[in-house]
């Protein structure tokens, strides 16, 4: 099978064809500088505020089209070949007529300055989308969790979200928008392959092709979500020579279960891997809802975040704790090595030139495992971690039969604490062990001061949080209630 270099896509309905696209153009600047959608807005230029929100469809593997708010200003745009995407412009009725997202947000005066409404709207747009008419506060506030307002105006903005389903229902048309996503099917069966302004991008469709091309130029960018790899571009200013695209690759989309184990491919995304870990975790629902936000969750992946290693990235610890092994390839060769063995030092990992996580692997529940993930940061909502600590307890009459202790934050990489792990081990679960494990802690971490919190604060923070653990596992009295996919405190 050739290749072809033409970016193919449906724009607010209507077909779009772009020859060979410099690959780091983002979608926001395709939209404002060559299609004149000055709707779409750039408020950070990191994913962050939420003013250029627009909304992306694809077909799942039941050949349904899937609605997800993605950010325009770090999504590259040839990674929407293939797909269907609308901006604030495409939202109204042909005759101009408003659609209830808009109409509710004009009717609860839900706009102040306006800077930031096409957002909110796309969001809201995106939720209509999936069918959630009349949602109530707590999915909304997740809906809306990567849009900043800076006039504070949240409270009707809310008011007309929860509002949107009771006025005449409206776009878009599902079975319309199927019959356009597999139109782009059959016109891009072709991988997309080209070079432009001294860069090159390939997009291959299998995972040999995928390995084979990475194997062939190590030095190549691995393009996931981008949701870190856009801002190299927006924020540092980078110029990535080469750039391999996986999310093409179908296979690398599928979970399964098999022999007590949960396979995520390098192409599942965020949401969708939390929420299928969440089947068998229920208590990591917190730390998936806090996981950055739905956009952006909605268009990075969860092997992207094990792949970028940052020391206060939140899924490594979870899945440490867990004892979760990686799956890696090079070229035809493949091999599994335990998570925490990916993290040698910040910026170095085990992996070898050409290699690439093809998926990560999550033990099923143990009936007897007792789990707790903790999120330290200044806002609740789209923040990094100032401490990520994650556990994983089984005890056999009251001893601790085994246990698996992870932070983020605290080092140079995420990892476990093995002398505070030691110190538990074959202890009675109770006050006077786990109170030694706490000054353990200060022998397994040795944590740095900045902007988010400083060094001594690390610290007592992952001993108060491993006093909280046990106050939840050894204890009859509840400090959360879980309820459904939210978490009240108590």
């Amino acid at each position: 099978m050739g290749q072809r270099s033409a970016v193919r896509f449906y724009l607010n309905g209507t077909l779009q064809e772009v020859q060979a696209p410099k690959p780091t153009t983002t979608v926001l600047q395709f939209l404002r500088e060559q299609r004149n959608l000055a709707g779409t807005k750039e408020g950070c230029a990191e994913g962050d505020c939420g003013a250029c929100t627009i909304v992306e469809a694809s077909l799942d593997a039941a050949g349904q089209p899937c609605f997800r708010p993605i950010n325009a200003c770090i999504r590259f745009l040839p990674t929407l070949d293939g797909r269907a995407f609308w901006t604030v412009e495409g939202v109204a009725a042909p005759d101009a007529t408003l659609h209830p997202v808009q109409q509710a947000m004009v009717d609860f005066h839900g706009s102040q300055c306006g800077f930031c409404t096409p957002g909110f709207i796309m969001s809201l747009y995106a939720l209509y989308a999936q069918g959630v008419r009349q949602p109530d506060r707590a999915r909304v506030l997740d809906q809306l969790s990567g849009n900043l307002c800076r006039c504070t105006g949240y409270r009707p903005i809310i008011d007309a979200a929860m509002a949107m389903g009771t006025y005449p229902a409206a776009g878009p048309d599902t079975d319309a928008v199927t019959k356009q996503l597999l139109h782009l099917a059959e016109l891009c069966q072709q991988p997309l392959a080209y070079q432009a302004g001294g860069q090159s991008y390939a997009a291959p469709h299998t995972v040999a092709d995928l390995a084979t091309q990475l194997a062939q130029r190590p030095d190549a960018v691995l393009l996931a979500g981008g949701t870190d790899i856009g801002l190299w571009v927006t924020k540092q200013l980078r110029s990535l020579d080469h750039i391999i695209y996986l999310a093409d690759v179908a296979a690398l989309h599928r979970m399964s279960r098999a022999d007590g184990t949960l396979s995520i491919g390098a192409g599942v995304l965020l949401d969708d891997a939390w929420r299928e870990i969440t089947h068998d975790y229920p208590e990591f629902t917190e730390l998936w809802k806090r996981f950055a936000s739905t956009p952006i969750r909605s268009s990075g992946t969860l092997v992207g975040n094990l792949g970028n290693g940052s020391p206060i990235g939140d899924t490594a610890p979870a899945l440490i704790a867990l004892g979760a092994h990686i799956l890696l390839r090079d070229g035809n060769q493949t091999r599994e090595i335990p998570l925490e063995d990916l993290y040698i030092d910040y910026g170095k990992q085990a992996r070898r030139p050409g290699e690439f996580i093809q998926a990560v692997r999550v033990p099923q529940r143990d009936p007897q495992l007792m789990v707790a993930s903790y999120k330290l940061s200044k806002r609740f909502d789209q923040d990094i971690s100032a401490v990520c600590s994650a556990y994983a307890l089984r005890l056999d009459d009251g001893v601790v039969a085994s246990i698996r202790i992870a932070h983020g934050g605290m080092a140079a990489t995420s990892r476990r604490a093995l002398h505070a792990e030691a110190a538990l081990l074959g202890q009675p679960w109770q006050e006077s062990a786990v109170q030694e494990a706490m000054q353990a802690l200060a022998t397994d971490y040795q944590p740095m001061s900045d902007m988010r919190a400083s060094d001594a604060y690390r610290m007592k923070a992952a001993q108060n949080l491993l006093y909280r653990f046990y106050l939840e596992t050894a204890t009859d009295i509840p400090t959360r209630v879980f309820s459904g996919d939210s978490h009240v405190f108590t």
